[in-house]
């Protein structure tokens, strides 16, 4: 996948092939390959290789995605901003885009997005966001004002925190659809289940924490939810995975 557009990359024939066709110019002949999307190393960046429970990933564009001990898969959201990565980076930034633009035609509320967005990009009104936006209207460029909408729903902008209390709400209801259809959570919605919280937009340093709220959002659904914070990157977690798969295939050989 792109670099800055999380989200499920679908593992087709050709991206296997592709994938092991490079990797063979690096490893031994007798090298085995396990071809994953970038959401399962995500998760097993969290569970130190462990491949049970949910990750949220919430970057420049949003995934829940989960995993059951016996292998059984789940996914929500993370088609990409037409189809609704709501509550991702990307998201975020463009309501905030929308409502300035809003406010300045009159249709709806004013907002210190205004100023503090033409502020951040260095134009003079909002006339000239429409040139900006379509003049490289890639993801990550869009999703670089979530600091501005996070600073302003901080300072008490009621818009800037209707659009972040709306992510919250979107990204909570991912992991809940998850979590749901894969059981992760017991029969009686009790058990614990790891929530390995991933990407820019969950970092828990700000006063209006985002990923905070998320939490309190599922905690009321599933209260055995047990969020964590890796401390190593999403390629650690590749790495863990492919050591969990040796130490299983040496068990077998061993017939332990």
């Amino acid at each position: 996948m792109p670099p800055g557009k999380q989200g499920m990359c679908q593992i087709t024939p050709v991206i296997v092939k592709y994938a092991v066709l490079l990797s063979s110019n690096l490893f031994p002949g007798n090298a085995k390959f396990y071809v994953e999307n970038d959401a399962v190393a995500a998760l097993a960046s969290g569970t130190m290789g462990k491949l049970h429970g949910c990750v949220l990933i919430a970057g420049t564009g949003s995934i829940a995605y989960g995993v059951t001990e016996d292998g059984k898969v789940a996914r929500a959201a993370g088609a990409g901003p037409v189809l609704g990565d709501w509550g991702s980076g990307y998201g975020i930034a463009a309501q905030a885009l929308t409502a300035v633009i809003k406010a300045h035609d009159g249709r709806g509320p004013q907002t210190n997005l205004t100023r503090d967005i033409i502020r951040k990009l260095e134009i003079s009104s909002p006339d000239e966001l429409i040139g900006w936006a379509y003049a490289d209207p890639s993801w990550a460029r869009i999703a670089a004002l979530v600091p501005v909408v996070v600073s302003a729903a901080e300072d008490g902008d009621k818009v800037a925190n209707t659009i972040l209390h709306d992510a919250v709400q979107e990204l909570a209801e991912s992991v809940v659809a998850v979590v749901r259809r894969l059981t992760l959570c017991g029969e009686d919605g009790k058990d614990q289940f790891p929530l390995v919280l991933v990407g820019g937009v969950l970092e828990g340093n700000k006063k209006w924490d985002i990923s905070g709220e998320v939490i309190k959002c599922i905690s009321k659904v599933f209260p055995g939810v047990c969020p964590i914070r890796p401390e190593v990157e999403p390629a650690i977690g590749a790495a863990l995975l492919a050591w969990s798969h040796l130490r299983k295939e040496s068990k077998l050989q061993n017939g332990s």
